[in-house]
This record gives C-alpha cells, sequence and structure tokens, in this order.
C-alpha cells in the first residue's frame, strides 16, 4: 500500500502531446508575460503557455516514445513528447486538457501549502497528531524520557494530550525531534502488537513476527512466513485508519494479492474499510525534518 509521501504522487495522463511557448518568444496574438498573472512555474521549465488566462511555465522533454504524456507532481507540470512532434501540436494537446491540467496543478498547490503548515516547529508548545488527537510538546526536566498526560478542563477545541519531554529548557530542536521519534516508535509497536493480536484470529491467520517500517513508499507489507511490516508514521493516524492497514496487510497472508477475493476478506472484518482508505489517502502527516 503507498503512503503519501512527503512530495505526494504525481498524477498522470497519457496523451499524443507535447511542446508549448518558448520562455523568451510568446507567440503572436498572446498577451506577454507581463500581462499574465504568473501562475506556476516548473523549476527545470523550458516552455510557457497560457491556459486558461493563467500563466503556466512547464518542463519539456523529448524522448523514444509514441504519444503525449503529461506528469503535474509537486514541481509543476512536465511534458513529454516524441521527437517528431511539433510544439504546435503539443500546445493543441495541452489547451485539449487545460481543465484537468490546471485542476490538478491547484490541486498541488493547495498539498504543498497543507505540507508546509504541517511542518513541526521543534519547540514547547508545539504540536502533532497521536492516534488522531493533537499533542502539545512540552519541556519537562523533572520527567525521565517522554510520558504523555492527558489535560483536564482544557477549553473546546484545544487539545487534551501533552507529551512531557524529560529535556532541558535549552534542548535543541534535534534533541527534542529525536525523543520525540523514538517515543512515536515504541507507541507504534504496541498499538500494531496490540491491533495485530485482535484482527488476526478472525482472519483465521497468525503472525509470526512484527517489524517498524521506514519506507517511502508503502504503508505496510506481509510475507507468505507471517511476517507483517507496518510503518511507525501510521501511529499519527486515528486507529479506524491503523486497523484497516493492519487488516490489509493480514488479509494478505490469505490471499497474495488484490482480488476481489482479497478485499472481500478485508470487508469480512471492516465492512467499512473505504473511509478509513479515503482517511490514509488525504492526511497531511508532519514533517520530521
Amino acid at each position: 500500500m503507498p503512503p503519501r509521501s512527503a512530495a505526494g504522487l504525481p498524477a498522470q495522463l497519457s496523451l499524443f502531446d507535447d511542446a508549448g511557448l518558448s520562455l523568451k518568444e510568446p507567440p503572436a496574438g498572446r498577451l506577454p508575460p507581463a500581462a499574465m498573472p504568473p501562475t506556476f512555474m516548473h523549476p527545470r521549465a523550458q516552455r510557457r503557455i497560457a491556459l486558461a488566462g493563467q500563466l503556466v511555465h512547464y518542463e519539456l522533454r523529448r524522448g523514444r516514445r509514441r504519444s503525449i504524456g503529461f506528469v503535474v507532481g509537486a514541481e509543476g507540470l512536465s511534458v513529454s513528447a516524441p521527437r517528431w512532434v511539433g510544439l504546435g501540436e503539443v500546445e493543441s494537446a495541452l489547451r485539449e486538457k487545460e481543465a484537468w491540467i490546471l485542476r490538478k496543478l491547484h490541486d498541488q498547490a493547495e498539498r504543498s501549502r497543507r505540507m508546509q503548515a504541517a511542518r513541526i516547529e521543534w519547540r514547547e508548545g508545539a504540536q502533532l497528531p497521536f492516534l488522531g488527537e493533537a499533542v502539545i510538546l512540552l519541556l519537562d526536566p523533572r520527567c525521565s524520557g517522554a510520558v504523555l498526560h492527558g489535560a483536564d478542563g482544557t477549553l473546546p477545541g484545544m487539545p487534551r494530550l501533552t507529551l512531557h519531554l524529560g529535556l532541558p529548557q535549552q534542548a535543541t530542536q534535534a534533541q527534542m525531534r529525536d525523543l520525540v521519534q523514538g517515543w512515536l516508535q515504541r507507541q507504534a509497536r504496541r498499538v500494531f502488537e496490540e491491533r495485530c493480536a485482535h484482527f488476526a484470529p478472525r482472519l483465521g491467520v497468525q503472525v509470526r513476527r512484527i517489524t517498524l517500517s521506514s519506507a517511502t513508499t508503502r504503508w505496510g507489507s506481509a510475507s507468505a512466513d507471517g511476517s507483517i511490516r507496518l510503518h511507525w508514521r501510521l501511529v499519527h493516524f486515528a486507529l479506524p485508519v491503523i486497523d484497516y492497514v493492519v487488516t490489509h496487510e493480514l488479509a494478505h497472508l490469505r490471499e497474495m494479492n488484490h482480488s476481489p477475493a482479497f478485499w472481500e476478506v478485508v470487508r469480512s472484518v471492516i465492512p467499512d474499510y473505504e473511509h478509513a482508505l479515503s482517511s490514509l489517502r488525504q492526511q497531511i502527516l508532519p514533517s520530521f525534518d
């Protein structure tokens, strides 16, 4: 199961396309760049085009391919085209799909904004999600390690949990990050073991080993020998999402595929797993950089 990586998965559309406008020579009849709102800029852009009044600077790559392809990723729009396709044909393909392109570019811009907002400033009072709830970080030299406390009488909408870190007030950002990450990983192992113990008997499977993963492309994986790997950062999500991923991997111990039979195994214990899957795909995790 692929996670939402920090940079995001590119949206992709294959066409017979390629080409655009030279960055230096806008064609006659089009507004010059200064008159257009500077909207989207790919860091390796060589071409630009106005789509629905928005200026899009995009990367153009030529290669041995049969059709024009569009990829909208975190960096912006990339266009791949056969060497024999002219710039006019590329521009026509871009205009034909301008609604799709602009929608994906706006989606990526919004995702980047949300990712920036999710960056953790490693200081006292910072917040991060744990099992779907916001937790406030507090420096507390009196405690040992990291200790989670419930906060009574908090205002509506305020986090109810505080994580006390056994560090001095002069602690560095790296010290805070490492202590919190270690605590989260220990909690992840505890939660994963509990949920596997809960769901394995219901699915009629036996888990022989559970290990934590830091993979960049998968939330989890399963092996035929009964080994389960789960990404430790799942511990940020609420329990229904964790239960879905755990069940997904346990179901692979019966069906090592994604056939209809596999999904029926998942549905047998989580009938509404689609809701958890949607949350897994949409939520932006905090950055630990």
